[in-house]
């Protein structure tokens, strides 16, 4: 063996083994860096949640502040069936392990975990506990930060009727999981019926962009620059009445987060933006290990 192929052999496993998608599709190396991410509406706790996709999203990806918008864990469907398993967990100790290494953490809870809203102002193992809040962005753009479930005529009005519209909102998640089983067996891309189907709903449309409108006037009754919220599942950013609103989206239908660059710009990304990113970055690193000299 020619000195230095011990090495070189040795490394490049080392970067397949990061690379490998059972080890979180190469976070192990150069994490992808943003000043803040908000992610909300995760529904830990329910067969729907996307928790193991959302696990390498948070296990690819590091910033300064990481921002809890609400509905982290369903409150409401642990209520009625408890289902929670590993992967769950390591969602849970991935954010606290982020608190203890640095990331300022920020839980604003929603409808679905409403019961941590008797822990307001508090903070817990590095985690502030918020209402709402207003972030400042590298820019100087001051965003008001909060769940939005109390612009919602039906969360404030009729909660009874949320709790039954949850309920069928749960029979169609279950019946999305098998249709895409059945579409990353064929090859085909993750795709989510229930969005589709909100997003063609004329009601639901409509809905949507009632609750936009009521969360960009809040955010100008304040003489705030712009809102950033959850709770709706539709990730969205767009100017109202010069208010810029931002959805970050939910990780049981989008599979989305809001960030925030260095330079102060605030953008979407999806899960397979990120594992796309990051596995171009392992494979360019094996690229690299493969053309260095003997």
């Amino acid at each position: 063996m020619k000195p230095g192929e011990q090495f070189l052999d040795a490394a490049l496993f080392r970067s397949l083994d990061d690379a490998a998608p059972g080890n979180g599709s190469g976070s192990k190396r150069d994490p992808i860096r943003f000043r803040t991410i908000w992610i909300s509406d995760v529904h830990l706790g329910t067969t729907g949640c996307q928790a193991a996709r959302l696990l390498e999203f948070l296990r690819a990806t590091e910033s300064d502040t990481l921002y809890l918008v609400g509905d982290i864990i369903d409150g409401w469907q642990l209520k009625r069936r408890w289902y929670w398993d590993q992967v769950h967990n390591n969602v849970v100790q991935t954010v606290l392990k982020k608190a203890r290494k640095g990331t300022e953490v920020i839980f604003v809870p929603g409808n679905h975990d409403e019961a941590v809203r008797q822990f307001i102002d508090l903070d817990f193992g590095g985690i502030r506990i918020r209402d709402e809040l207003v972030h400042t962005t590298a820019q100087g753009k001051r965003m008001l930060v909060l769940h939005g479930d109390r612009f919602d005529g039906v969360i404030a009005c009729a909660k009874w009727l949320a709790y039954v519209g949850d309920g069928l909102y749960t029979v169609i998640l279950k019946f999305n999981q098998w249709f895409n089983g059945w579409r990353a067996r064929a090859g085909l891309p993750y795709w989510s019926l229930s969005q589709y189907l909100k997003l063609k709903v004329k009601n639901a449309v409509n809905y949507i962009s009632s609750f936009e409108d009521a969360l960009a006037a809040e955010a100008k009754k304040k003489g705030l620059d712009g809102v950033i919220c959850g709770h709706i599942h539709k990730p969205e950013i767009r100017d109202i009445d010069g208010i810029k609103y931002c959805n970050d989206g939910d990780w049981v239908e989008s599979l989305s987060a809001l960030v925030e660059e260095a330079s102060g710009e605030l953008r979407l990304v999806t899960w397979q933006e990120i594992m796309q990113q990051k596995n171009a970055a392992s494979s360019n690193r094996v690229r690299e290990l493969c053309e260095l000299p003997s």
